[in-house]
This record gives structure tokens, sequence and C-alpha cells, in this order.
């Protein structure tokens, strides 16, 4: 069983009260890993911790923090095996999605060393004669970053390198069911050479998650919060920050379009619509979950679709050839599997998939979805995907927009420009043209629309998020005023 602590000044130390909670394998059910819960004292002391450490870490400079977090990168590397093998004990990942979460997480921190350089100011004209106009962005404080369990490497990375890189101190608030993969991040970083303090890792138990929660926005030294999660809790989030007046970054969740369009190549088509929708068993908040094709080519598209999500093994770790997973529980796979039958009792058919075992879900594929159906606009965060059909391209843009979330999509044609047509047409944030809808690169601005949330992660739009633009000015020469 593993054992983890709260982060604070790099050490590993326990809640105040010695309060813990037990985290649970997703798959048999047995204490995965056994973290320390909390308190608001506890909370407060990583606060602090972050709040002594600020002052010193936002002077260093940026070839310093450019070295640090570099070297996070290396080691994230050196211990990937460590990383899968806590998010498999604790979330039911595969050793695939463990890797590829330490090669994101990596490629994260050395794009955020390659920004420190890049936080820059301007010098705007004055209308003052004898006066220099300065225009510079400061780091702005402690920032507190909220991570996920579905990618908790590679969302926590997010959390933290570009708020570290803009010279703010950082209090990470781990999931509940992933707390000793998000305390081994601050353990890594630690050892990369960031000074005590920096970086701080709190665990909560789930039934006082709103106390604390509360409790670390509230804190004065808090100056920015950044959470990826539902939809559900970011609203609790955003409502609290605005009580407090903290801005807040929100990344949340998605209902992911893919349309294919008349003239797409369907075999791409195919290959990028499974992707997306059943890597990770469909637990990314990009995941493809509506697939809009064109009535014309409709029939061909959901028939090689279903073979090859026929083709995706899902199983148990261990177990050989298996392409999907556990999802996070039992209960997850039920609640997916209970909106496949709510559609196919309301009409829909059920292509491909629609098997569970326990917390293992095969890839599924329900054609003729409407909007009667739950499919059709609730997030179902499992591996499941839901056939539109259009008439038109009209039609097809407004099957898209028809959702609360705007948060990745995707656009199917071989007449590059027409696709690029639709997809400015679409509310989201991101799309991609022949491409799948789950991309994440370090360096661009990655966010949402609608429900999805606001703000950005990624590239120059995240300095933006994580410092404070300041006015100074320097009067040269005497000035007369008016009284």
């Amino acid at each position: 069983m593993l054992q983890a602590m709260l982060f604070i000044n790099n050490q590993d130390v326990p809640s105040s009260d010695g309060a813990s909670f037990d985290c649970l394998n997703p798959i048999d059910g047995s204490i995965a890993s056994q973290a320390a819960a909390a308190t608001v004292e506890s909370a407060m002391a990583a606060v602090n911790a972050a709040t002594a450490a600020f002052g010193t870490w936002s002077r260093i400079l940026p070839q310093q923090r450019r070295e640090l977090l570099n070297r996070a990168a290396e080691l994230i590397l050196a211990r990937s095996e460590q990383f899968s093998q806590a998010m498999s004990a604790e979330t039911g990942a595969t050793a695939a999605w463990g890797a590829f979460n330490c090669q994101l997480a990596a490629g994260i921190f050395r794009e955020a060393a390659a920004l420190v350089t890049q936080i820059q100011g301007e010098l705007p004209p004055s209308n003052r004669e004898g006066a220099i106009e300065m225009v510079l962005r400061q780091p702005a404080g402690v920032v507190l970053a909220f991570a996920p369990w579905n990618a908790p490497v590679l969302l926590a990375a997010r959390a933290v390198a570009m708020p570290l890189a803009c010279g703010n101190t950082v209090v990470l608030k781990g999931s509940e069911l992933c707390p000793y993969t998000h305390r081994l991040l601050g353990e890594v970083l630690a050892e990369a050479g960031l000074p005590p303090g920096v970086l701080n890792v709190v665990l909560n138990a789930p039934a006082d998650a709103a106390t604390v929660v509360e409790a670390l926005i509230r804190h004065p030294a808090v100056r920015r919060v950044n959470f990826t999660g539902s939809t559900r809790v970011g609203r609790s989030i955003a409502e609290v920050a605005a009580r407090y007046l903290k801005r807040c970054l929100l990344e949340l969740g998605g209902k992911a379009p893919l349309l294919v369009l008349a003239d797409a190549d369907l075999d791409a088509a195919v290959q990028a619509a499974a992707f997306g929708a059943f890597f990770n068993q469909g637990q990314i908040c990009m995941s493809t979950e509506r697939i809009i094709v064109d009535a014309r080519i409709a029939d061909d598209f959901v028939q090689r679709l279903a073979d090859k999500a026929r083709s995706l093994k899902a199983g148990l770790p261990g177990e050989a050839d298996c392409a999907l997973g556990s999802m996070i529980s039992a209960g997850a796979a039920s609640r997916v599997l209970a909106m496949v039958q709510d559609a196919v009792g309301k009409g829909a058919e059920l292509v491909a998939g629609g098997q569970v075992r326990g917390s293992v879900m095969a890839a599924t594929v329900v054609d003729h979805v409407t909007p009667a159906m739950r499919l059709y606009a609730e997030e179902s965060f499992g591996p499941v995907v839901a056939v539109l059909r259009f008439d038109d391209v009209e039609e097809a843009i407004s099957l898209a927009n028809d959702s609360e979330y705007g948060l990745s999509a995707a656009v199917f044609g071989r007449d590059v420009m027409q696709a690029l047509e639709v997809a400015r047409r679409i509310e989201s944030g991101i799309c991609h043209i022949n491409g799948p809808t789950v991309q994440d690169q370090a360096q661009v601005p990655f966010g949402g629309l609608k429900d999805s949330g606001y703000g950005r992660f990624g590239g120059r739009g995240a300095i933006d998020e994580f410092t404070e633009l300041r006015w100074i000015s320097i009067q040269t020469l005497p000035q007369q005023y008016p009284i």
C-alpha cells in the first residue's frame, strides 16, 4: 500500500490532527494508497510556506528557473515507471497511459522552461512630456492549482509548470482519487532543486473538500486559482473564487464533436474517431463524444467505425493486447452503460460494444442518437461515442454547436478550405482539421468556451494568466498641475 503525506516545505508531513483517508483500487476495491487528510490548519500551513518562499523565488534569475524546470522534466521521465505504477494502483490506468502522461508532462516543463525569458512588458508612448511609461509583467503571488485524476501526471504538470516559470509559488491540491501520484510530483520537483515552499501538495478526504478548498481560496496570499475537472465542481470553485475576488482559470468538461463531411477520407476519420473516443477509456476532457456524419456516407462510416471498435480489446492490467483498460470505477462503467441503454430504449442502434465487466467497458458505438437521449447532451466520460447524421453543412454546424460545452472539436474533409470555414463556425476553444479531438501541445493556448470554462493554459497565453500586468511611469521633467 502506498503512503502519501502532505508535502510542505519539501518535507512529508502528516495532517495536523493525524487523520488519513483511503484511496481504493478501482478494479478490486483494495486499498491502493493511504493519504494524509489535511485540515484547514494543514492547508494554511501549505499556503504560508508558499507565501514565505515567494519573495526569493519571484526574484531568482530566469536562467535559474529554466534549469530547475528542465531538470524536473528529466526526472519525470527517469521515474516514469514509478508514476505509471502509482497511476495503475490508484486509477486503473494502463502502463501505456502512464508513460504517455510522463512524456507530455516532461514536454510541458520543457516548454515552461523555454518561456521564462518571454515574460515581457512594453514601453508605450507617453502623452506627458518627459515621461517614460512602462508596462511590466510580474509574478502574481501564490497560485492554487487543482489537478484531476484522469491524466494525473500530465494535468498536474500543466497546473504548476507555467505558474512556476512565471515566478509564482504554488499549492497543488491533489485529487482524492490519486493522492500518491500527485504527491510524487512534489517529491520530483524537490529533487530537481526547487527550494522549500515553492511547491506544496495538499491532500484531503472527500468529505472535507469543500471546507479545505474554501480555506485555501480565501487565504489572502492566494492570488490565482487554476482548476481542471468537471463543470459541476468548476462552477463551485468559480463561485468561491468570485466571492474572494480571486482570478480563476477553468478547464472543465466537454462533449467534443467530430464532423465527417461528404468528401472526408473515411479511413483517416475512423482512425481519428476511434482514438479520440476510446483512448484512456474515453476519460479525457477532449474525448470524441459525438460523431456528426454526412447522411450520404454515414452507413459506410458507421460500419467501418463499428469494425474498428470491435477490434479494440478491453481488459484488466496484465491481460494481453488490451487497447482499453479499467475505468475509474465500476460505478462509472455502470453509469455509462445506463446512458447507452437509455439511448437504445429510445430508438438508437447499438452497433458495437455495450458490454461491461466490473470497471471495464468495451468500446461502444451508438448510431441514430437524437436529442431525446442522454447520450446526445450529457458528457459520458467513458468509451462510448454517439453518431448523429446530417443532410447539409448548416445542419452539421448546428448540431455541433447544440451543446453546453465548447472545448475541443474536429472536422474531416478533403476540401480543407471548406473544412476551415466549418471549423471557424464551431463554438469551441480548440478545433482540428483532419485530426482527432484529443490533442495536447504545451506551446499552444488550451482551453474552452461556454460550460467548458475560460482562460488558457499553454504557451504565451498562460503568461497572461499567471502574471500581474502593471503600469509604472517615470517623470523626468517638471510637471504643471491644474491646482
